[in-house]
């Protein structure tokens, strides 16, 4: 097997990891909902939970893609697939920080500790468990 088809292969394992993330993260947001609207918590709480746990795995799933396009550039490097890289890893790198000030309402470079998708996803998470006991 050639060098650029284990990278192919590899690519697509890592692909198919975020997605995983994104899937995993709808179904645990979708839970931690309901449960907190089972606890009695309220609709406010459970949609903050919602928000904030499907927030955090679309930021892992973008984390995990750009991880992708880096390595199939450097598969098959070429100025233009190093600029198409470039662009995506800008596009991916502003819906990131996007979705990152809409879940935590603070801009990221006034952050004391910088969290990560699944920092974000971990947290809440745990608040839920806390709040269950």
């Amino acid at each position: 097997m050639r060098i650029e088809a284990w990278f192919e292969v590899i690519v697509t394992v890592i692909e198919f990891t975020g997605v995983v993330a994104v899937v995993a993260g709808f179904v645990i947001a979708a839970v931690l909902a309901v449960r907190a609207l089972r606890r009695g918590a309220g609709g406010a709480a459970a949609y903050q939970a919602l928000r904030t746990t499907i927030g955090g795995s679309i930021l892992l799933g973008l984390e995990i893609f750009v991880a992708a396009d880096i390595i199939h550039t450097l598969s098959a490097p070429s100025l233009e697939d190093a600029a198409v890289l470039g662009l995506i890893v800008v596009i991916r790198t502003v819906l990131s920080m996007s979705i990152q000030i809409e879940i935590e309402g603070v801009l990221p470079w006034r952050r004391a500790l910088t969290t990560s998708g699944g920092q974000v996803l971990a947290g809440e998470i745990a608040k839920q468990a806390t709040a269950a006991r």
